[in-house]
């Protein structure tokens, strides 16, 4: 799930470029993970009599879009828009936005002085922040009527914008929108979080975070049907943190607003300590909560924020030291 990329170097504008020699290898490998595309492929047509500076006309067989996300963006509600360039020349990407009828608002994609170049035959990413998502009933199936919005250089003049479909072949639009309208719809009960602190054993192979629950005075503004409650049925382990056996998550919690503040003892221990455990760790401290609220059955994720994240950081260093 979410976007498994190779590592590739972030240029200075801050798109992602995937080199033709490495896309097919790219598409390959995301395709085992189900994580990742390398974009749509498709037969461009150059100009009839092109010129040295001037690129080739924007149509939808020129360009091709498809969203994605990069697993270090989950928490920050950011997705990539793969454009591919599939003409044999380059192609100046000046702006581009993206709308989508699960999110209100258009997304936009801050684009640097200049634009970007898209090479032939390549694809780069963009990235761009989710708005507030459209959490009514759809009456559209929930992965069509995303379209990019380009506007892309021409000669010494400016193309006039063209609309490119965007697919979404791992329904990360749908993923989000279901995610953050759960997630408005507890907040609206009750305000979640992990509290900074940790307390680790004194062999350091296990450790207690805590889990506060704070009700609001009255229920906000939820989901047709709600009923100002939410139930927290279980709690998933990270790729980083697992339960301790000795001091078992809750489950089955219930919460109202209006209700009591309530505190949880989660005992960890980690969940891996191979060499990489750190260093590559993108979600291992989101903490996965499975939750019923407003209508909606889903995962709640609870960031553990940058103080605590270290101090999990510096938990699982030395319990996994010892070992």
């Amino acid at each position: 799930m979410g976007c498994l990329l190779p590592p590739l170097r972030r240029p200075a504008d801050g798109t992602r470029h995937v080199p033709a020699g490495r896309l097919a290898a790219v598409t390959a490998a995301l395709a085992l993970t189900a994580s990742c595309s390398a974009g749509s492929s498709g037969t461009g047509t150059p100009s009839a009599t092109p010129t040295p500076t001037a690129a080739p006309a924007a149509s939808a067989a020129t360009i091709t879009a498809e969203i994605n996300q990069l697993r270090d963006d989950y928490s920050r509600q950011i997705i990539a828009v793969q454009l591919t360039n599939n003409t044999a020349g380059p192609l100046t990407v000046l702006s581009a936005s993206l709308t989508s009828p699960l999110f209100s608002g258009t997304m936009e994609w801050p684009a640097p002085p200049g634009g970007i170049e898209l090479p032939p035959r390549q694809t780069k990413i963009l990235q761009a922040q989710l708005p507030a998502p459209e959490c009514g009933i759809q009456t559209s199936p929930a992965n069509e009527g995303t379209a990019v919005s380009l506007r892309l250089a021409e000669g010494n003049g400016q193309e006039p914008a063209p609309t490119v479909p965007a697919t979404d072949p791992y329904r990360v639009m749908e993923r989000n929108n279901s995610e953050m309208c759960l997630a408005q719809a507890a907040a609206a009960v009750a305000d979640i979080r992990l509290a900074p602190d940790i307390e680790v054993s004194a062999d350091a192979q296990g450790a207690v975070l805590t889990l506060a629950i704070t009700p609001r005075s009255t229920p906000g503004a939820v989901n047709p049907g709600s009923t100002g409650s939410l139930t927290i049925n279980w709690i998933d382990g990270t790729p980083l943190l697992e339960e301790d056996p000795g001091a078992p998550w809750p489950h089955s919690v219930s919460v109202r607003a209006g209700g009591s503040l309530q505190q949880f003892r989660l005992g960890i221990r980690p969940a891996r300590c191979d060499p990489h455990a750190i260093a590559d760790d993108k979600v291992g401290t989101l903490l996965p909560l499975r939750v019923s609220a407003g209508g909606r059955d889903g995962i709640l994720k609870i960031d553990a924020g940058a103080v605590l994240r270290g101090r999990i950081y510096e938990f699982i260093t030395a319990a996994c030291g010892r070992q």
